[in-house]
């Protein structure tokens, strides 16, 4: 994946994450249960941006991540 679809996916997922968020924080009637978990599309989110975030490093500095148990 190169930078520019990189830097697009991460955008989306920090923006799907602040959505997911004002969405929880919204006041619900009582009684209504949400369809969806908004916390965990909030999670899955920052999952994918944290990631996005690392491939972006490894692209702007030309090195790849690896581990702390690879060799």
């Amino acid at each position: 994946m190169s930078l520019t679809p990189t830097v697009l996916v991460l955008i989306a997922a920090l923006a799907a994450a602040g959505l997911a968020n004002w969405r929880e924080r919204r006041p619900r009637e009582p009684g209504q249960v949400p369809l969806i978990s908004h916390a965990a599309i909030q999670m899955v989110a920052l999952v994918v941006a944290l990631l996005m975030a690392a491939h972006l490093v490894s692209l702007l500095t030309g090195h790849p991540l690896v581990g702390r148990l690879t060799r």
